[in-house]
């Protein structure tokens, strides 16, 4: 599997996937500008968490018209995975690729922490080395992470099972229904405000995000009741 990683004017994230995917699971990642107009070699593609175009109107308001978001509209299309952290879950929602937005947090401060999650579904491209159910733990570190739709959206989401993660113990964001990640309906496009890019390592404390990666290399297709 070949996996690019997307540079926005004003990632910082970005490295930290790369170094995830390249040097804990040395997997085939390479960089891709935001200028880039072919993903056509990829298999999968990764949006990082940032401040891309310095969260200028709102929080990936202007990287969703970046060059690339066709590719990456026209990969999620064709079923291929699509995974955004932080300001990459911001940029799936703006480009309507996901649904509802990412808000203030309701404390209107920047917060920066290691929170629990439970693992509401096993069966994405990015979930299937958890257990469901599962409690872990990943840090979280941003301004606009509180996930807002409105009533009949979180209710579709909830009937269909596009909760992944969800906050357990305590609400860091004011996010309704407690909502951490999100996928689509098909389960190939995953949103996350937390990072689990920066727990995949034991000697920074925390290995609990590494199954996503693992997840996608193992088998990046979604999981059927069948499989």
């Amino acid at each position: 599997m070949k996996i690019a990683v997307v540079v926005f004017p004003g990632s910082n994230c970005d490295i930290d996937l790369y170094e995830a995917l390249h040097t804990v699971l040395n997997a085939d990642v390479e960089y891709v500008s935001h200028k880039c107009e072919d993903l056509s070699d990829f298999d999968a593609v990764m949006l990082p968490g940032g401040f891309s175009y310095g969260d200028y109107l709102r929080c990936g308001a202007i990287a969703r018209f970046s060059k690339v978001m066709p590719e990456i509209v026209k990969m999620a299309k064709a079923g291929k995975p699509v995974f955004g952290t932080c300001n990459g879950f911001q940029i799936l929602t703006e480009a309507g690729l996901l649904p509802g937005a990412l808000k203030q947090n309701n404390s209107l401060k920047f917060v920066c922490k290691t929170v629990p999650l439970r693992v509401e579904n096993t069966k994405t491209p990015f979930t299937h080395q958890y257990r469901q159910d599962e409690v872990i733990e990943l840090p979280i570190a941003h301004a606009d992470g509180s996930y807002f739709a409105d009533e009949a959206t979180l209710a579709e989401l909830e009937a269909n099972g596009q909760v992944v993660f969800r906050y357990v113990d305590e609400n860091p964001n004011g996010s309704l229904h407690d909502i951490a990640g999100i996928c689509n309906k098909q389960g190939n496009v995953l949103g996350m405000m937390p990072h689990p890019e920066r727990a995949v390592e034991a000697l920074l404390g925390n290995e609990d995000g590494l199954r996503v990666f693992r997840s996608l290399l193992e088998n990046g297709t979604v999981k059927t009741e069948e499989s």
